[in-house]
């Protein structure tokens, strides 16, 4: 008897679940249809946002973010809208539930993906940089060429790919060579001693001047000055001002114009550029240099 009873109910419970199947089988149906629907739509929505907002403010990045956002907000709204529409309303409470109730839990446990995140969303609305800008950041230079919602996309000079966590750019300083499209270079010529000083700035200066792609105003202004006394020589520093957003080739490029005519103004105006000099000395019973010249 005991057998049988349990057989019924084992029945019973069985018949009553697949009812409850059945009753929730033309919702569930719906609810598919919603998600595809809503993720198609989803879909639609960020794009004609990020098209929208892109015509309004000139920003890749704040773009990129802010479609991503919107998309990923629809496809939740859609899921707990038809997770309710298939009478399952109480599984999307639940996990709501659940959800802030381990929200402390989860934030110690994927504390660098939150940061990250906050990070970003920040970095969206305020940030030292735009896409093409070549930066700094910590030990990685290179151009910005992406921003998500956890790292930015560096491309270094020499072809790699670096994803930096988007709290490395809150926490740490960021080197922008190319916001305002200026950038300044220097570097050391020596000449001789007996040479005139004042001439030989006076030609380096127009030499540079005079290198298609430097800069030479009030605001951004070229000059030399005497850096050192070497053992053979005196040391100019040249500074100059180039204006160019491609980094590295440009201002390579120029720099290296600018040191080549540098160069040939020296010697065209009778100015030396001496080598280092070299002192021997003999010590104890050493009567000769061991030095010997083959022909």
């Amino acid at each position: 008897m005991n057998l049988n009873n349990t057989l019924d109910t084992v029945k019973t419970a069985i018949a009553d679940y697949w009812n409850g199947f059945l009753t929730h089988v033309p919702g569930i149906i719906v609810a598919v249809l919603i998600v595809i629907v809503g993720f198609l739509l989803s879909n639609f929505i960020s794009s004609f946002f990020k098209k929208t907002i892109s015509v309004r403010t000139k920003d890749p990045l704040i773009t990129n973010f802010l479609g991503k956002t919107i998309k990923y907000g629809l496809i939740l709204l859609t899921i707990i809208f038809a997770l309710n529409t298939a009478g399952l309303g109480h599984i999307a409470s639940g996990f709501l539930t659940a959800a802030g109730a381990s929200a402390v839990i989860i934030g110690f446990a994927f504390k660098d993906i939150g940061e990250n995140f906050i990070s970003g969303v920040i970095l969206s609305f305020n940030r030292p940089f735009n896409v093409n800008d070549t930066v700094l950041i910590g030990d990685i230079f290179g151009k910005v060429k992406s921003m998500e919602f956890r790292h930015s996309k560096l491309k270094t000079f020499d072809g790699r790919d670096v994803y930096v966590p988007n709290s490395d750019i809150i926490k740490k300083p960021v080197f922008n060579y190319t916001e305002d499209g200026y950038y300044r270079s220097d570097f050391i010529v020596g000449i001789d001693y007996d040479d005139d000083i004042d001439l030989a700035k006076d030609v380096v200066i127009k030499a540079v001047t005079n290198t298609s792609g430097v800069i030479d105003t009030n605001e951004h202004k070229c000059f030399v000055t005497v850096d050192s006394l070497g053992t053979s020589t005196v040391n100019l520093k040249i500074l100059f001002w180039t204006k160019t957003m491609e980094y590295k080739r440009g201002a390579l490029e120029v720099k290296s114009d600018v040191v080549k005519n540098v160069k040939n103004a020296i010697i065209h105006n009778g100015l030396n550029m001496p080598a280092d000099i070299t002192e021997v000395k003999l010590y104890g019973s050493q009567k000769d240099i061991p030095i010997s010249l083959n022909k």
